[in-house]
């Protein structure tokens, strides 16, 4: 018997905001269109391209929904499918900000391609938003976006917009230029810096802490630049542009097993790193998740069956959270009876210290590492394809998931645990055993997506 293939379903309309490179404005005229979109009544909800751990905040803070990351290396096209859909759950119009530039990703293919923003727009089929720093160009601006436009035929350049075009002449020539192409110009937004928002990551070292979106400083200039927006841009035009993506409907369970039943999961300013797609995956396959704080000195509550640190900044707060008795004696009480998983900098403070440019701070002892935070930033992270090297909450021995790396504090002392995964990079290097597993205790620097 033929395999039927399962029915295809129709998500809200979405668009593509992406640019030939970072630095390019993306963020910034995401930020923008959510905001002024959603002053006009349009129900508007945003995605993340790749895996940058503080975008879906800010969506989040402007749109006031959910956002969710779409990854082609990591995810398979059943989860990029259960994503968009969810995503788009009572949305007039979905945008998707893009990472990079357009067609930047791994070297080697993933789930569903190589983790660059031109796979989800194939993947959806939503045409894309070109975003050019506008800086010192004017008719070649065309020739830019005729290579982008005839790179990926199952990628479509819909629209573009010009973004810090300072001189007036420029701009005009600019959009002449693309215009003749057939491909429309939506606008173009002028170097402004009192528009510019806090880079993600400003003010802390460890770059995965956003500045908080909701503050009146910053809710004030994201007002502002949405009036920008809607004062220099179609946005009639925009939303005609955008295009319901076919998904395929039903499709496999969760992302991730759930570590258990009812999960304690970490959550304020020293464990921010979570993936929406793994919590409300859990959620979907019936467990039960409940949120603490650990820099409250809030315990694990008694009645869970796992705890899961995600990363984020503790090393920003290793004296509170080595102060924070409540919370490590929690930690030992749920490890006599189920797992307790971290990853990042979560798998950090189950080691045994943490050295700071502030001292060595006692952590929860659970596993033998000792782990540093002074000096460079680590520069070593991306995407990892892992393999479970013992029977684990997330899978059996041998299951391998994809995951990415992201920690900004190193091992100084690994201790005597057995490793808990073998990992290579996605250029196929060699695997490397990394992390640690003790009894129901394990973690790694690791964020396991899929």
């Amino acid at each position: 018997m033929a395999e039927v293939s399962p029915p295809a379903a129709r998500s809200a309309p979405g668009l593509v905001v992406a640019a030939p490179a970072g630095g390019s404005g993306t963020s910034t005229v995401t930020l923008g269109l959510l905001a002024a979109l959603r002053a006009r009544g349009v129900a508007v909800a945003a995605v993340k391209a790749g895996l940058d751990p503080v975008a879906p905040a800010w969506h989040a803070a402007v749109t006031g929904r959910p956002s969710f990351h779409l990854d082609s290396w990591a995810m398979g096209p059943d989860l990029l499918d259960r994503i968009i859909r969810r995503a788009g759950e009572g949305a007039e119009l979905v945008l998707c900000e893009g990472r990079m530039g357009l067609f930047d990703g791994a070297a080697e293919r993933g789930a569903a391609g190589t983790g660059a923003t031109a796979d989800i727009a194939a993947h959806t089929g939503w045409p894309v938003l070109l975003v050019l720093n506008g800086r010192g160009l004017a008719q070649s601006a065309a020739a830019l976006v005729r290579g982008f436009a005839a790179h990926r035929p199952d990628v479509r350049i819909a629209g573009v917009v010009l973004n810090t075009a300072s001189v007036a002449r420029d701009r005009r020539l600019a959009a002449d230029a693309v215009a003749a192409l057939g491909i429309p110009v939506l606008g173009a937004l002028p170097d402004d810096p009192d528009i510019a928002l806090p880079a993600p990551g400003a003010g802390d070292p460890s770059g995965v802490a956003p500045p908080d979106p909701t503050a009146p400083a910053v809710a004030r200039r994201l007002d502002t630049l949405g009036r920008l927006i809607a004062a220099n841009l179609d946005l009639d035009r925009l939303c005609a542009l955008a295009t319901p993506a076919v998904c395929r409907a039903g499709g496999p369970g969760p992302a991730l097993p759930p570590l258990a039943q009812r999960i304690a999961v970490a959550h304020d300013d020293a464990f921010g790193l979570l993936y929406p797609h793994v919590l409300e995956g859990w959620r979907a396959a019936g467990a039960e998740l409940m949120v603490f704080s650990p820099l409250a000195d809030e315990a694990p509550p008694r009645y869970a069956d796992a705890v899961y640190l995600p990363g984020g900044a503790p090393e920003r707060h290793a004296g509170a959270l080595a102060a924070a008795r409540r919370f490590r004696d929690g930690l030992r009480s749920v490890a006599a009876r189920g797992p307790v998983y971290g990853e990042g900098g979560g798998y950090a403070i189950l080691g045994e210290a943490l050295d700071t440019d502030n001292g060595t701070f006692p952590m929860a002892g659970l596993l033998g590492l000792r782990t540093s935070a002074r000096g460079t930033r680590r520069d070593d992270g991306g995407y990892r394809r892992a393999r479970l090297l013992a029977d684990h909450p997330l899978g059996a021995a041998g299951t391998v998931v994809a995951a990415c790396e992201g920690a900004h504090v190193t091992v100084t002392d690994a201790g005597l645990d057995d490793p808990l995964f073998a990992a290579a990079e996605a250029d196929g290097a060699v695997p490397v055993r990394c992390g640690g597993r003790r009894g129901t205790v394990s973690g790694s620097f690791l964020h396991v997506l899929a």
